[in-house]
């Protein structure tokens, strides 16, 4: 499995480009920014772009949804509790005083429970609410992509709209630390960590 991670975007979120090794096909997860160094890098590894997801609607994670699109073809994955925002990104960049492009409509939306499959890849989705009410999280075997919901010793804001600080607690206690410890956690802003060292170190959560 190749895991390359970008900083993109105003506010340097995390892209993740996901490939199969062996099939060569892939996922882009949370295009924030900076389409054309994502795209360099998928040049860079041979890799066919088969789906664009996104954890949530925020701005600076799907800023390079449409030239993303454009360019690949591929669809555009969101929760369906996200998915009105990708249309008014750039009003939410505004109240940052920054500049986004409108995201396309979603070609799919996905839920708790959905399997991702590309190449021999496979990504459970686990709907994580609390940063957003629909955000997510992407499970494969000894990984997990969190969007905002899960931060190295933090956890992502619930003052925007539509957080729920309550929620977001429930979804981490309930949803990712369900998984092994040894999970490594890929979070949308930040350093890697893993399940373990935020159970046991995270203060949200002693």
């Amino acid at each position: 499995m190749i895991i390359e991670s970008l900083e993109v975007g105003p506010i340097m979120a995390n892209c993740f480009i996901l490939g199969c090794e062996k099939t060569k096909e892939a996922a882009v997860i949370d295009p924030g920014g900076d389409a054309d160094l994502i795209l360099m890098e998928l040049a860079k590894q041979k890799l066919t772009v088969k789906y664009l997801i996104n954890t949530h609607g925020h701005f600076d994670h799907v800023g390079a949804n449409k030239k993303m699109k454009e360019v690949t073809g591929a669809p555009i994955l969101i929760h369906e509790g996200d998915a009105p925002m990708l249309l008014r990104l750039s009003t939410d960049a505004l109240m940052f005083g920054l500049s986004a492009e409108n995201s396309p409509a979603p070609d799919q939306k996905i839920s708790d429970g959905d399997k991702i499959r590309f190449g021999e890849i496979t990504l459970k989705v686990i709907h994580t609410p609390g940063h957003s009410p629909g955000g997510v999280a992407l499970s494969t075997e000894g990984h997990v992509f969190v969007g905002d919901t899960l931060f190295s010793g933090s956890i992502g804001r619930t003052d925007l709209p539509g957080g729920d600080y309550s929620a977001l607690i429930n979804s981490v206690r309930t949803k990712l630390f369900i998984l092994d410890d040894n999970t490594v956690v890929h979070c949308g802003h930040g350093p890697d960590t893993t399940i373990g060292r935020e159970k046991q170190y995270n203060p949200f959560f002693r």
